[in-house]
């Protein structure tokens, strides 16, 4: 299992059944990269695509019921490597440094949108 898997995996049990094109815009990856992963993941059973019934060119994302038991392990992973990573900071102290990370996404991600509509 691959970040980018994983990341997609839990993209997808948050927000069932998005458009491709949407779940690359949220993870913020290119839509052929998307694919691949998607490729990947539906080989394995653990992702379908599906026909947008509203635009027959889109696909629809959904996790399978197989990858349930993965999805739970790969959270309970999550949750380990998030208490070993937070050790003895205080909960005041974790959220400033999420708040702090946040920040520092959007203010990137709004740099990159101002830099794309420059250079285009």
């Amino acid at each position: 299992m691959t970040r980018a898997q994983w990341r997609l995996m839990l993209r997808l049990s948050v927000s069932p059944l998005l458009r491709q094109v949407e779940v690359a815009e949220l993870l913020d990856i290119e839509p052929i990269t998307l694919c691949r992963i998607v490729d990947r993941l539906e080989e394995a059973g653990l992702v379908e695509r599906q026909r947008d019934p509203s635009d027959r060119r889109a696909w629809l994302l959904k996790l399978t019921t197989t990858a349930e038991p993965l999805l739970e392990k790969l959270r309970t992973i999550a949750t380990e490597l998030s208490a070993e990573a937070f050790d003895g900071l205080e909960m005041a102290h974790i959220d400033a440094v999420r708040s702090g990370l946040a920040r520092i996404r959007d203010n990137l991600s709004q740099l990159t949108e101002t830099h794309c509509r420059v250079s285009a």
